[in-house]
């Protein structure tokens, strides 16, 4: 509970807590514990997004050990200084604050209760981060599992995708004991601009697949509107700049346009290639549906998106940035 939670903090030399009353010594606190803080940090997980994250990590000064489960994954990060370990068991052996970035649900739950996983060996007091996007009742299974072994889980989920992971611009959305969240901050803000508290385990989960499924319905929008105004004889570029100007404006519009050639450095100007992809897309909407399901809240253009993005992947555009929906359609009519 609360006192274990407290004797965490401190053990793991995030003084922040005595800081509280003792205003006076505020900035001896805080040096101490930036100089405490450059202690070694467990990274399991190194894909598109991971190893970018991990190498902000190291270039923050942090000493990183790593784990993933292709061997080759690591190389890279292996070059830069981090230390290869065999499994995520190892890495909870050598450090007591851990990030995890994991493709889905089954793999985060092997990563935390496997056989080889990080509760096997998880020191007392340690801090475990979890950045995968996964249900979020999964992520309070953890938390709960984390917490009979006197560790604290906390999940948070990203946005920003793969370019925001390299340049250190990722959006972090945490759920977890509010105390433990000045701890988490300090870590996540090497790989963020943005670190968001959200209230407890798996309110991170909650509010970026809220996210991702507005983004997936708004840029169906954009697409069958683009898509209508070209049919009718409407220049691209100038209805998307009539859009902008107008009640119909969204992200997906303005900032992402699914047309090619309506705007430069997206996507959509590049055959769809990077971004967000659609199998990625289609993943997160499957979330939302199981999620709305479990709430029983009724999510109609929700559950479309989905299907429309699991067609989507079906006929070979798994792979393609999810804007490329403006292309299915064009294709569904026969173009």
């Amino acid at each position: 509970g609360q006192e274990e939670r407290s004797m965490a903090a401190v053990l793991r030399g995030s003084r922040y807590l005595v800081g509280r009353c003792c205003k006076h010594v505020d900035i001896a606190l805080v040096s101490t514990r930036s100089m405490a803080s450059k202690t070694q940090v467990g990274f399991v997980g190194l894909g598109n997004m991971g190893n970018p994250m991990a190498k902000n990590l190291l270039k923050h000064g942090y000493p990183v050990i790593a784990t993933d489960v292709f061997p080759e994954s690591c190389k890279e990060v292996q070059e830069l200084g981090a230390q290869i370990v065999d499994n995520p068991a190892e890495v909870a052996d050598k450090a007591d604050r851990i990030i995890t970035m994991l493709p889905s649900s089954p793999n985060v739950i092997d990563v935390y209760t496997g056989p080889n996983g990080i509760l096997k060996k998880v020191k007392k007091g340690s801090l475990l981060i979890d950045s995968s996007t996964i249900d979020p009742a999964v992520s309070k299974e953890m938390a709960a599992a984390a917490e009979k072994m006197g560790a604290v889980f906390m999940d948070a989920p990203v946005s920003g995708g793969v370019g925001a992971a390299s340049s250190g611009k990722l959006t972090f959305m945490v759920g977890g004991a509010e105390e433990e969240f000045t701890a988490a901050k300090e870590l996540l803000s090497c790989m963020g601009a943005n670190v968001v508290y959200c209230g407890q385990v798996g309110t991170g989960q909650a509010a970026k697949i809220c996210n991702n499924m507005l983004l997936a319905i708004g840029m169906i929008g954009t697409s069958e509107t683009m898509n209508l105004g070209i049919r009718l004889g409407l220049d691209p570029k100038l209805l998307a700049k009539i859009l902008n100007m107008s009640s119909g404006r969204c992200w997906s519009s303005d900032t992402y346009n699914p047309v090619p050639g309506v705007m430069e450095g997206v996507p959509s100007g590049n055959n769809y290639q990077g971004g967000f992809g659609t199998q990625l897309m289609a993943k997160d909407l499957g979330l939302a549906q199981n999620t709305a399901t479990n709430t029983k809240t009724p999510v109609p253009l929700g559950s479309l998106a989905h299907q429309i993005y699991r067609m989507m992947c079906a006929r070979g555009y798994a792979n393609k940035d999810f804007s490329s929906v403006f292309q299915f359609l064009r294709e569904e009519e026969g173009q």
